[in-house]
Parts: structure tokens; C-alpha cells; sequence
């Protein structure tokens, strides 16, 4: 863990267990405090434990294709013209 008083830079929160930590390039792990802490965060994207909210899609078929402006369909399936 990085200490409060070493470095320069703004003393901020580890995102992940709220230790006081300088937000300074020589602190390899910022915004974490440590490798502990940045890992357990990256755990939680990679499980879904973080959610951006809205509206679920249901499926691959509300995917629009950005160059034809079409639906993309799933693969295998006819598309939707």
C-alpha cells in the first residue's frame, strides 16, 4: 500500500477499500491503494458486478448495423429487412 505522505500529487480514496492514497505516477496501482485492491475491482467488472442501468437487450436482433442501418440478426438466422 502506497503511503499517504509519499509522492505528489492529490491524496484521493482507493476506490475499492477507501485507504487514503497519493494519486501520483509513482504509485503503480492508482486509484487503488494496492494490486489487492485494483484486482478485486477488476472481479467485479469481469462478473457483472458492476451495471450500467437501462433497459436490457433481449437479444442480438436489436443490434443495429452502423454501416447498412440494418438489423444484424444473430448468426444463422435470416435477416430482418
Amino acid at each position: 500500500m502506497q503511503s499517504v505522505g509519499s509522492g505528489k500529487g492529490p491524496i484521493v480514496n482507493c476506490p475499492q477499500c477507501g485507504e487514503p492514497v497519493v494519486y501520483d505516477p509513482a504509485n503503480r496501482w492508482r486509484p487503488f491503494c494496492s494490486e489487492r485492491c485494483k484486482m478485486i475491482d477488476l472481479g467485479a467488472w469481469a462478473s457483472d458486478g458492476y451495471v450500467i442501468p437501462g433497459k436490457a437487450m433481449e437479444s442480438d436482433d436489436d443490434l443495429i448495423d452502423p454501416l447498412t442501418g440494418q438489423p444484424t440478426g444473430t448468426p444463422g438466422s435470416p435477416r430482418h429487412d
